[in-house]
């Protein structure tokens, strides 16, 4: 997983890179330099990272990090290589996980990489890394949306859109941990999973309008954003709040939510090692996991992606970098 330049001695790493925007195909291993644990700091032998949606739409348009090359991936697991000055938390040796700073933070998909101490906690002892790594940017970003920002109550009605997707399956437990009575949306075949995360009900998006099928509820956390943002809007009771993770059409959400009385907010999730320690926690616990639908190597990329694009996985997709 690492070796020496031959030209200049310094480290090198094998990493996921690309050249140019594109389709899966653009997406290639190559031998990069190792990085280095700068101040406040720590390199880290990454075991498992997941993939997001992020991770595509970057790979296909630049989205916030703009013109290749770049490496991607913001989830983490893996060993502490090295510590940078003044980084007293860890330790070489260290098991932990993270979410890499997003967006410009990217460069998980890779053997190693370096991140600031406090995007980091230790990796529960009772998960393997392919699970830890499938938990930090999903995970936060349902944490965020449903604590931070919602902040879930027992007893409140909680509607979670794709409940069986990256985020969905992680707010579903989420929720639940909180107390609240979870709805969540799924297509049929997904429904045995969605309930055994914990949902008390769940609605076929296919053949079913939830807007006919639900009412008072307390909070909405949407992953689909357009029209299913605005629709959500409908269904929520006065003083609700809507939480969307999808910027599409979100220009049209505020003006219309006001008009109904409810709340509504759009978030980017971020590194947070408060969040990821509670996300840790329940992990630790029992109760939170991660569905993991498929593991991949480094060279198998260009298949992970495809299969995420389809929008249809269950769960999130790992590479496994250290099997």
């Amino acid at each position: 997983m690492t070796s020496n330049d031959t030209t200049t001695g310094k480290p090198t790493m094998t990493a996921l890179t690309q050249d140019t925007l594109g389709d899966p195909g653009v997406l290639r291993e190559a031998e990069l330099p190792r990085p280095e644990a700068g101040v406040g700091q720590i390199l880290v032998a990454v075991h498992a990272a997941g993939l997001n949606p992020t991770d595509w739409k970057h790979r296909e348009s630049g989205l916030f990090l703009g013109t290749p090359p770049f490496t991607l991936g913001w989830d983490v697991s893996g060993v502490v290589e090295a510590v940078g000055l003044g980084v007293s938390l860890f330790s070489p040796g260290d098991e932990v996980m993270g979410m890499l700073p997003y967006p410009y933070g990217a460069g998980s998909h890779a053997a190693y990489v370096a991140g600031p101490a406090r995007a980091f906690v230790p990796k529960p002892a009772q998960l393997s890394h392919v699970e830890a790594g499938a938990l930090p940017l999903a995970a936060l970003t349902a944490w965020q949306a449903l604590v931070d920002n919602a902040q879930v109550q027992p007893g409140q009605r909680v509607l979670i859109h794709a409940a069986a997707g990256g985020v969905g399956h992680l707010a579903v437990q989420i929720a639940k941990a909180r107390g609240a009575y979870v709805i969540g949306t799924a297509s049929t075949a997904k429904h045995d999973l969605v309930r055994g995360l914990g949902a008390d009900e769940v609605i076929d998006y296919r053949t079913a309008d939830f807007t006919a099928e639900t009412r008072d509820i307390d909070v909405v956390l949407d992953s689909l954003g357009g029209e299913n943002c605005l629709r959500s809007l409908e269904v929520l009771r006065p003083g609700g709040i809507l939480v969307s993770i999808l910027p599409e059409k979100w220009s049209q959400v505020p003006g219309r939510a006001a008009e109904l009385g409810v709340r509504a907010t759009f978030m980017l999730v971020e590194h947070d090692q408060a969040g990821m320690a509670a996300v840790a926690a329940l992990a630790a616990s029992g109760q939170l996991r991660a569905h993991v639908a498929q593991t991949y190597t480094l060279a198998e990329a260009a298949k992970a992606h495809a299969e995420g694009e389809t929008g249809h996985v269950t769960g999130k997709l790992v590479f496994d970098i250290r099997p």
